[in-house]
């Protein structure tokens, strides 16, 4: 019995270092490609949100990618790589196509209102989506899954009164989150913003690391911005960059 304990955790300890080693060569070749090249945190962001991973997207992810869209840049990065993830499905490589819908479901509720438009063309390959069939070893239906979401997605695109109510009601949800996490900000003194909602620059330095800290919004700079092209943040920092928001002047 000692021998076999010793083995499953002497099988255990190389399981770790394998993941540690992979997640740190992974860590040094996104800072490099930050470092050396054009590529912004979003669009790495959403690559990895979008990759062959069994692992679904998470929230935070997908809320900065949202976040990031309002800059003209990103969101040009953003759009171009989830056309790519969806013009690859096929029935082996379905995954990926099916989290960069994912994403794109989010976009379309908490996202620029112009993502309706730039996703028409894609329409055909979404409805594809919804006769895929897939169940896993374990008995998941993974085609009902996708289907269902094919569906929604191509009811936000088609319905303009659908999208508007899904794209309110995705405000009202996070303004009460954030509501909530207001309140129980209000015992700290050691901060003097809005954590929930990002900059127009969530990131910062395309340099810093990805997602180390969140972006501080001071809550003395107030501007109004219309429900339909920003579903969230009603207090942001003024910045010069080129944005997909409402200008003030309109």
């Amino acid at each position: 019995m000692p021998i076999l304990a010793n083995r499953s955790t002497g099988s255990s300890f190389d399981e770790f270092k394998k993941r540690a080693s992979l997640f740190l060569k992974e860590k040094i070749v996104k800072t490099v490609r930050l470092k050396l090249t054009d590529v912004t945190p979003a669009e790495i962001l959403t690559e990895e949100a979008t990759n062959g991973n069994p692992r679904p997207p998470d929230t935070r992810s997908m809320a900065i990618i949202s976040h990031a869209a309002f800059e003209v840049d990103d969101y040009w990065r953003i759009v171009e790589i989830l056309h790519k993830r969806l013009v690859q499905f096929d029935r082996k490589n379905w995954r990926v196509t099916y989290k960069a819908l994912i994403v794109l479901e989010h976009l379309l509720t908490h996202g620029p209102q112009r993502v309706a438009e730039e996703f028409q063309s894609d329409k055909d390959v979404i409805k594809e989506m919804k006769d895929f069939q897939y169940v896993d070893e374990k008995g998941f239906n993974w085609g009902a899954r996708v289907g269902n979401l094919s569906e929604r997605v191509q009811n936000l695109l088609d319905n303009d009164e659908y999208l508007r109510e899904e794209r309110e009601r995705a405000r009202k949800l996070t303004r009460g989150i954030q509501g909530f996490g207001s309140l129980q900000r209000l015992s700290s003194t050691d901060t003097s913003g809005f954590q929930d909602c990002s900059s127009s620059s969530p990131y910062g330095s395309r340099k810093d690391t990805l997602m180390e800290s969140n972006t501080m919004i001071d809550g003395d700079q107030e501007r109004s911005l219309s429900i339909e092209d920003h579903p969230f943040c009603e207090i942001g920092r003024l910045t010069n960059k080129m944005s997909l928001l409402p200008s003030s002047s309109s």
